[in-house]
């Protein structure tokens, strides 16, 4: 009997999912609540695979034997709980890749990093000539690539939400970098909610298998000292701390795994700053694990690009360096921003607040910042943490904030746009208003 799949968003993932339900042979529908973009949609009807925007038909959602459920619908709206009442089935696009796949699964997660660690170690596995495909958030769906680009291994970062549907997914090997609050509104405002649902990545592995953890992390370091960890854990430190298995000696990153000692110096990698320390060395880990050549994951290190949206030098104009960080979200991200400053910075912060702490950026904004611009529509939070630490002023838009900016910052300044905060009340999301900002950084020359 056809097995009747069904497909909530038509996103990447959802796409990706509908293809692979093709290619096994399943009766595919894809119902989208709102509009599809035209490439999938071109995709869909070339497919020949029926689907519906706009609305969300009941009677033929119920009717399915299992339901491929985009990450980004949450688990608590009428429609899901309905689902889940009739027992029908509900996995994510990762799960249903996952169990049509005998690929190795490098899977990377964390409220901060996990983007760049994963496209670190993508870059450095292909540097080594590995048969490997890039999935998840970024690069190409997973069930997609499973369908019509089989790999030998993928590369996949993993979001909360993506890990919450997944059930008997399995990853060889697992990075978890670190775990700060972020999306508590989809986690009833519990942050041991959140925690749960990121060592999820954890489920189904094996003693074999390696678990590679930022141990500088309290949270997750606590977690694991639990002993509850199925697979070899292995931490890493910003710290000269030997016991673990990467940490900083010097100027070095020093990394161990088995039998192998592997070092280089920090300075030599392509991305700079504490953050990147940290994603250094847990994709070193993973690369170690994978059987890659000292040589091969030097040239890898030494040769990665800039990640976009994340520290991403812009231009240098009239002496001063602007820095795209837009893809920094939270706190945290603003912090290692920061930290990795070494001249008088003009900070661009501001958007939706997701009910910030912004305390623990204090000492920070005190030694680093001689003026920050608050870009939003409701500035007042940020306002008030930081108006007795440093020079503060208040705009509302990308043109009235460059334009300060640029009449504030003098030669040796940066100018570092690192929000702190998500990017919905001025733009679509944190890529538009980074290409925004860019775009008007440029048109400063």
């Amino acid at each position: 009997m056809e097995t009747k799949l069904i497909v909530l968003g038509g996103g990447e993932s959802g796409v990706g999912a509908a293809l692979l339900g093709k290619k096994l042979g399943y009766r595919v529908f894809l119902s989208d609540k709102g509009k599809l973009a035209d490439r999938y949609k071109d995709i869909l009807e070339k497919e020949a695979i029926p689907f519906e925007e706009g609305r969300h038909t009941e009677e033929l959602i119920f009717a399915a034997d299992l339901i491929v459920k985009s990450p980004g619908i949450p688990d608590h709206i009428p429609i899901i709980q309905n689902i889940r009442k009739k027992g029908i089935e509900i996995i994510s696009e990762i799960e249903f890749a996952g169990r049509h796949s005998d690929a190795k699964m490098y899977c990377i997660t964390g409220s901060n990093g996990k983007t760049t660690t994963t496209l670190l170690l993508y870059h450095i596995l292909k540097q080594a000539g590995m048969d490997v495909g890039l999935a998840g958030n970024v690069g190409n769906s997973l069930a997609a690539q499973v369908a019509e680009n089989r790999h030998e291994i993928y590369v996949v970062e993993l979001s909360s939400f993506q890990l919450d549907g997944m059930y008997r997914f399995k990853c060889d090997t697992a990075i978890l970098t670190n775990i700060t609050p972020d999306h508590l509104d989809r986690y009833d405002y519990k942050f041991e909610n959140y925690v749960g649902s990121k060592f999820r990545i954890v489920n189904n592995m094996k003693p074999s298998d390696l678990f590679i953890y930022g141990s500088d992390c309290d949270v997750v370091r606590e977690r694991v000292e639990k002993g509850k960890i199925e697979p070899e854990a292995v931490g890493f430190t910003y710290s000269s701390d030997s016991r673990l298995n990467a940490y900083v000696e010097d100027d070095a990153i020093v990394a161990r795994l088995e039998n192998r000692v592997f070092r280089i110096e920090k300075r030599a990698v392509t991305i700079q700053g504490r953050h990147n320390v940290y994603n250094a060395m847990a994709a070193i880990l993973a690369a170690l694990k994978a059987g890659v050549s000292d040589e091969s994951l030097r040239k890898g290190l030494t040769t990665f690009p800039q990640v976009e949206h994340r520290l991403e030098t812009v231009a240098v104009v009239g002496g001063v360096t602007y820095i795209n960080d837009s893809k920094a979200t939270n706190v945290d991200s603003a912090w290692y921003a920061l930290d990795s400053m070494h001249a008088p910075v003009v900070w661009i912060a501001g958007g939706t607040d997701k009910g910030n702490d912004y305390s623990v950026l204090n000492d920070l904004v005190k030694e680093k910042v001689k003026l920050l611009i608050c870009m939003g529509m409701d500035n007042r939070k940020l306002i008030d943490s930081f108006s007795g630490i440093c020079e503060v002023v208040d705009t509302h838009s990308l043109d009235e904030t460059i334009a300060v900016a640029y009449s504030r910052a003098v030669a040796g300044d940066v100018v570092l746009l690192s929000p702190c905060c998500a990017s919905f009340d001025l733009f679509k999301n944190y890529e538009h208003r980074g290409e925004l900002f860019k775009e008007k950084v440029k048109a400063l020359k």
